[in-house]
């Protein structure tokens, strides 16, 4: 774990360091400081000249100086380091995820990576920050102090034999009974965050349901059990302070009169007053380090739990890559599947599709047809190679899809979804998703033939019209038509429409397919759809039944001899669905 986090560390290794360095130095001033205080109260005591106090003081503020600036620069090395390491960190993360598959992202949840690219990594970066200055400081301040204690205060110091296990027994006792509660807090932050994605991406139908009151119910129960593991580990956390307390006043209970009789009995030979100051200075920090540890331990164990859930993601690997010596180009747009099956995991009983057999001719447009869970989607989707085929061969162009680079691959299919996904920026920049030299011209070529440019030209900044997150400021037809548009741009070798058109008319349907057959010719179009206007002219139609091939054809072939796909369209021309 901790390997795959230092990774992250890179430019930020100096600084790292530095802080290191001048933590170590403060300490060592630190140290000593008590010593000279010491030295300059024996000066006053003894009523040696000005000038001799003078120069002790001078030393000791020189000192503190240099202690404050070792301090200081510390702080600011520090800081640069915690948070270039959480840069890091956070952009390694979301490079892997961007590399993942849709095998890989199904393992995880979005509220759950949403989590460990937030809370979770800045409790990494917290960690850091203690680790490189506190964690360094306080072992060495509690170290050093014990040292000059007990070179100070000689049998004086014998108060820490009993203080100092009182206080590492309590520490430890505490963060133990506290660590439960904190590790707990990270799983429930996970459903907090999905709560929230969950109702916002929902709201119209929240809304449309009147479900609001039951949303913030469930929202509070979540709240409320992360308020609940908080309360109970601060509250444990909490008897730090006193117990701390109860140890520094005892030790300055102890020092003061132990030290005070001894004094008063030897006459100041055996211990005298600047000792007596220097060793109470030494209880703070000796106390001071032991209690910092303990928060240190708190911290890191806490952290540890989000740690774990980052390098989780770090350590998944995509199960899709590109192979040692890819094949570069995509020569054609034809598609064979040979004795295709797949099914979503290892572990799945059920195929998602099985024994698919079928060659697309490029420039063919393909229809492809069935009822829900048929398996549909699946098949499409090994294509591109979201998903790998379970058994079998997928092969585009004459070479099995697995050969090939997987950019190269992904960059000669569109894939256009019913959900298909629009991003925050004006309509050019969405539509140089597909190719971002496109000219204006070519965007709004491609949007005329999606037939989207009616409805762009009536917005008061036609093409620099901003899309909101979602595309939530345009319906879900302009949504599909813009979808459409953005995939005809990258004018790609397969064009795979996934019932990309439901939320379109049928004649604007018809307009689109039309637009097709003069834009991109020499494209393989398959079309997933429900209704059978939409692939009834297709050069071949397939029938999906179960997960396998019912029937395969052109639309007057299928009526005579698939009665799957006549039963489909006599439900649809009775439900007037079918435009003839």
């Amino acid at each position: 774990m901790i390997k795959t986090l230092s990774k992250s560390i890179r430019e930020y290794k100096a600084p790292t360091i530095l802080t290191l360095i001048f933590i170590i130095g403060e300490v060592i001033i630190e140290c000593f400081i008590p010593t000279i205080t010491a030295s300059l109260v024996n000066s006053v005591t003894e009523n040696l000249p000005i000038p001799e106090l003078l120069k002790t003081g001078a030393v000791l503020l020189l000192l503190a100086v240099m202690s404050l600036a070792c301090g200081g620069i510390a702080g600011f090395t520090c800081a640069k380091a915690s948070a270039g390491f959480s840069k890091n960190l956070r952009y390694d993360v979301f490079s892997r995820i961007q590399n993942y598959t849709f095998s890989n992202m199904d393992k995880f949840s979005t509220a759950s990576l949403v989590t460990r690219l937030t809370t979770d990594i800045t409790n990494i970066q917290m960690a850091y920050m203690m680790l490189i200055r506190i964690a360094i400081r306080s072992p060495l301040m509690f170290i050093f102090a014990i040292i000059m204690a007990y070179r100070m205060g000689g049998s004086l110091a014998f108060t820490f034999v009993i203080v100092v296990p009182v206080l590492i027994v309590g520490l430890f006792l505490i963060a133990k009974f506290a660590m439960p509660a904190f590790r707990s807090v990270f799983r429930k932050y996970d459903k907090l965050n999905e709560s929230i994605e969950e109702n916002v991406r929902g709201m119209r139908v929240v809304k449309g349901f009147s479900r609001e009151e039951y949303e913030k119910k469930k929202f509070g129960v979540a709240a409320e059990n992360i308020r609940r593991d908080f309360v109970k580990a601060e509250r444990i956390v909490a008897l730090n302070n006193p117990l701390m307390q109860l140890c520094l006043h005892f030790n300055v209970v102890f020092v003061l009169i132990v030290g005070s009789k001894l004094t008063i009995e030897s006459r100041g030979s055996l211990i005298n007053v600047g000792q007596i100051s220097a060793m109470l200075t030494y209880s703070m920090q000796i106390l001071m380090s032991l209690m910092m540890l303990s928060m240190i331990y708190v911290m890191l164990t806490m952290s540890a739990e989000s740690a774990k859930r980052v390098c989780e993601v770090l350590s998944t690997s995509p199960e899709i890559v590109s192979p040692e010596n890819p094949v570069t180009e995509v020569k054609t747009g034809d598609i064979v599947f040979k004795n295709v099956s797949f099914k979503y995991s290892a572990e799945a009983k059920l195929y998602a599709v099985k024994n698919i057999n079928v060659s697309i001719k490029a420039g063919q447009t393909v229809g492809i047809i069935g009822g829900t869970g048929t398996g549909k989607s699946s098949l499409v989707q090994l294509i591109p190679r979201l998903y790998d085929a379970t058994e079998g061969e997928v092969i585009v162009g004459g070479v099995n899809v697995k050969d090939y680079d997987l950019k190269v691959l992904r960059d000669s299919v569109a894939m256009v979804l019913q959900k298909n996904r629009l991003f925050s920026g004006t309509i050019k920049e969405n539509m140089r998703w597909g190719d971002e030299n496109a000219t204006d011209e070519e965007i709004a070529a491609a949007c005329k033939l999606a037939q989207a440019d009616e409805f762009i030209n009536s917005f008061p900044d036609g093409y620099d019209t901003y899309i909101e997150q979602g595309g939530t400021n345009v319906s879900g037809g302009q949504k599909q038509r813009l979808c459409i548009a953005r995939a005809l741009i990258k004018k790609p070798k397969i064009l795979i429409l996934d019932d990309s058109t439901s939320a379109v008319d049928t004649k604007t349907d018809s307009k689109i397919r039309e637009g097709f057959k003069s834009y991109i010719p020499e494209t393989t179009k398959i079309i997933i759809a429900q209704r059978i206007s939409s692939v009834k002219d297709a050069d071949m139609i397939i029938v999906l039944d179960g997960g396998e091939i019912s029937a395969v054809g052109t639309h007057g072939e299928l009526m005579n001899s698939s009665d799957i796909y006549r039963e489909i369209y006599e439900q649809q021309i009775s439900g007037g669905d079918d435009n003839g």
